[in-house]
């Protein structure tokens, strides 16, 4: 094993010892923080624990809807460890990205509600993490975004080319890459990038903005569900010839008939009362 290798091995052991990614779950909402402050790059270990977070809020019942985030005052993410970039393999920079596109891909295809509270800059990989969740949410003047690989003579390589594209359209997401451009929040919601620019003092203001924004898409207010299902069938529907698209609308439905949300639904609109949902 080489120094590099070794210097390498060391710190993934020190990492898996540190919590890079905190997890919380209360009323219903899962609350996932990228925690490697000042800038909360992201190794190949906080992938393996944001894979486990991920999965846990997937199978925890009684979370309807998922908020990921970052620690501190500054950064949501700055993306992928470049100095940790310089020193592994070119098969290990492979299996890297490899494991952080699958991880993304677990985050987006959950049927429930994933929403990326942006309390700080949120550039390259971070923007990758961002746009893999449903909706977006950033707090005005605590950032830029955008994804400035190009810079380093790279291309955004962890779903980024792919997922911006569907945001934002084929000219524009070309031209935003190929510049390198970086951009305020304010930006980023004239191109369909952020849903909401909340007001807030500080990062923890944001939060409390940021969970309470979560909690009108679950249970007992809202069929979460329904929302769920919603999500699956816009996040797959979309990649789908349009015929397949509405027999997966079809199936998701019948799952939704079956649901005590449904059956509360439907009761409560003709008892004319307001429905209380379980998210089951």
């Amino acid at each position: 094993m080489s120094e590099t290798q070794a210097r390498t091995a060391a710190e993934s052991r020190d990492a898996a010892a540190r919590e890079l990614v905190r997890y919380e779950a209360r009323d219903g909402v899962a609350l996932l923080t990228l925690n490697d402050p000042p800038a909360n790059t992201y190794s190949y270990e906080m992938m393996r624990q944001l894979d486990r977070a991920i999965l846990a809020a997937r199978m925890d019942e009684s979370v309807h809807v998922v908020v990921i985030t970052g620690a501190g005052e500054k950064f949501f993410c700055a993306g992928a460890d470049i100095r940790m970039l310089t020193e592994v393999t070119p098969t290990f920079k492979y299996y890297f990205c490899l494991h952080a596109n699958e991880t993304l891909s677990r985050l987006e295809q959950t049927p429930k509600l994933v929403i990326a509270a942006v309390n700080g800059h949120c550039v390259g990989g971070g923007l990758e993490v961002a746009l893999a969740a449903d909706l977006r949410v950033a707090r005005r003047g605590a950032g830029k975004m955008g994804l400035p690989e190009v810079s380093l003579g790279v291309l955004p390589g962890t779903g980024g080319t792919q997922r911006l594209v569907r945001v934002v359209g084929k000219s524009r997401a070309i031209e935003l890459m190929a510049a390198g451009e970086l951009f305020d929040f304010e930006r980023g919601a004239e191109l369909g990038l952020v849903n909401h620019v909340f007001e807030a003092e500080t990062a923890a203001d944001f939060l409390e903005q940021a969970l309470a924004y979560a909690r009108r898409f679950a249970a007992p207010d809202r069929a979460a569900m329904a929302v769920g299902r919603i999500k699956r069938s816009v996040q797959s529907g979309a990649e789908i010839p349009f015929e397949y698209g509405l027999a997966l609308e079809r199936e998701l439905q019948q799952q939704l008939f079956q649901s005590e949300d449904a059956r509360e639904g439907m009761s409560a609109y003709v008892e004319k009362r307001k429905p209380q949902f379980k998210g089951k």
